[in-house]
């Protein structure tokens, strides 16, 4: 299995690659943690790709994508239109798809759902992003919901106020489709990061989780 240096130290760019069964799941699961990456790391290349959306959903994604990664050195994104909530039914064209991304890009790094979420459409991705990257970094990020399927991650990324304020006006400011939603509002996507954040000792006492399968330590050069 690859590793890989999240620092600047070997000056090499990163690619990181990003996939969310629907629209806004990577910048809920995950947006803080690449807010956080690309202020800190120079050259980021990034493949942002989302498997379920309608053509007004489409466009909330695309901007949602080009706000969290405004600090990349590239962005592609990549907007599916897979049937929302019917992804496992649908597998070998998904499967399709994530082999036609293996071969656009190489990522160091992979943001995907955690395998555990009882969401059919997330399980779905988390499943295939192991099933086709099979030597790779791949960190899991998780969604808080209704179905109360949250775990404990053992890999935690400390965010600063100022990155979770950005996360969140990016998530209010770009997914008008979800005003409607009950949950769809700052102090519920604060609260996970709080909780998350006080089991890490974060200093600001926010943090995204993650969960970490299989990790590569090397004492070496």
């Amino acid at each position: 299995m690859r590793s890989t240096f999240l620092s600047d130290d070997n000056n090499e760019p990163l690619n990181v690659l990003c996939l969310g069964a629907h629209c806004d799941d990577i910048e809920i699961g995950c947006g803080g943690a690449l807010l956080e990456l690309l202020r800190t790391r120079s050259a980021v290349n990034v493949y942002w790709q989302v498997y379920t959306s309608t053509p007004s959903r489409k466009s909330e994604a695309v901007q949602g994508a080009e706000q969290i990664c405004a600090g990349a050195q590239s962005l592609e994104i990549d907007i599916l239109d897979f049937r929302d909530g019917y992804l496992p039914y649908e597998g070998a064209a998904v499967k399709e798809a994530f082999e036609e991304t293996k071969q656009k890009f190489n990522p160091d790094l992979i943001f995907t759902h955690y395998r555990s979420d009882l969401h059919q459409d997330h399980r779905k991705i988390s499943e295939l992003t192991w099933n086709t990257f099979r030597d790779h970094i791949i960190w899991e990020y998780e969604i808080p919901k209704w179905d109360g399927d949250l775990g404990s991650p053992n890999v935690f990324v400390a965010l600063d106020r100022s990155v979770v304020d950005e996360k969140l006006s990016i998530l209010q400011s770009v997914y008008n489709s979800q005003n409607d939603k009950k949950w769809f509002t700052n102090d519920f996507f604060s609260a996970i990061l709080r909780i998350r954040g006080a089991e890490c000792n974060s200093p600001s006492g926010l943090a995204e989780g993650f969960y970490v399968r299989k990790n590569v330590v090397s004492f070496g050069t």
